[in-house]
């Protein structure tokens, strides 16, 4: 009896591990060659321009050439693409450029492998001087309204204007939660396993997360994210990223950001919540705060005609 046990369980166990590696398979996805995403996403207007630090970064320099210039730095796991509604928008007037962030887009994973929010500020500082900037107004969206804020306190002089879009860089009020890929990147053997495994509806989950308007979401922008997420060395480089320590420098000096200061959210938004943006509306004291009803973690894309004229109306003052 306890053989014919014994014998069962290991079938049993063996069927398990067969589904598993079997599972690990059909979910795995492979890299997917720089060169196709080059030709797919990095096209006229975009450039690339090599860093002091080794880094290649691809960015896009649009709008009116003589005009006030703004800097645009784009969340987590997201792209410089996500800024395309404003460059239309705004371009007639002021020159936008945005760029990917390290560990993204097609600028992707760089030497040092720091993706800390500091490490992320320095890149910003070398690639402003890198395409010829000087002054301008600095936005950043999420994490890199995080990094655009820890600019703004680095380099005070570099700055006229600040624009933080759901910005991160502060503390999450204690009953949030952290959106799915930031859990399963730090989950024991999960995280292991995103090396392979990231599969397409990860990634549609995230952004129906983030948006507080499922309507503006559709294949082409799920597509986008999932196969830059897989140019070869981005997934090493999302893994160090969102394992790396929170920082929350930017909220614990507030009261240096000197620049004036747009504050736009989200309601709805349940990635960084409006508590965080009264934090910094709180902190800054040259800041003023624009809250949009019914629209989520991404104001740009959401709601790009209002978000726009907010920006417009900010920086022509």
């Amino acid at each position: 009896m306890f053989m014919r046990i014994l014998k069962i369980f290991g079938a049993v166990l063996g069927v398990i591990l067969l589904l598993g590696v079997g599972g690990f398979f059909y979910l795995s996805e492979p890299d997917v060659p720089r060169e196709e995403l080059i030709a797919r996403y990095g096209q006229s207007p975009s450039a690339f321009v090599t860093l002091p630090s080794g880094a290649v970064a691809h960015y896009r320099d649009q709008g009116r050439a003589d005009g006030t210039p703004l800097l645009l730095l784009h969340g987590s796991n997201a792209s410089l693409h996500t800024w395309e509604p404003w460059a239309k928008i705004l371009g007639d007037q002021f020159r936008i450029i945005s760029v990917d962030l390290p560990g993204h887009g097609l600028t992707g994973r760089v030497p040092g492998d720091d993706y800390s929010q500091l490490a992320m500020a320095r890149f910003v500082d070398q690639f402003a001087s890198a395409i010829g900037l000087t002054r301008f107004a600095i936005g950043g969206n999420s994490m890199g309204g995080g990094v655009a804020a820890r600019f703004a306190i680095m380099l005070p002089e570099r700055v006229t204007r600040l624009i933080l879009v759901d910005a991160g860089g502060v503390k999450w009020p204690g009953d949030s939660q952290l959106p799915l890929v930031f859990r399963l990147a730090q989950t024991p053997i999960v995280r292991d396993l995103m090396l392979h495994v990231t599969p397409r509806f990860v990634f549609e989950e995230n952004l129906r997360g983030a948006f507080g308007k499922d309507e503006v979401i559709n294949d082409a922008m799920i597509d986008r994210y999932f196969e830059l997420a897989r140019m070869p060395g981005s997934r090493e480089a999302t893994l160090i990223r969102l394992n790396t320590p929170r920082d929350y420098y930017v909220g614990e000096h507030l009261d240096e950001i000197r620049a004036p200061t747009l504050i736009l959210w989200g309601r709805e938004d349940t990635w960084t919540p409006l508590s965080m943006g009264e934090t910094y509306k709180a902190g800054i004291a040259r800041s003023e705060m624009i809250v949009f009803d019914g629209v989520g973690h991404i104001p740009m894309e959401e709601v790009p005609e209002e978000s726009a004229a907010a920006v417009r109306a900010f920086l022509g003052r």
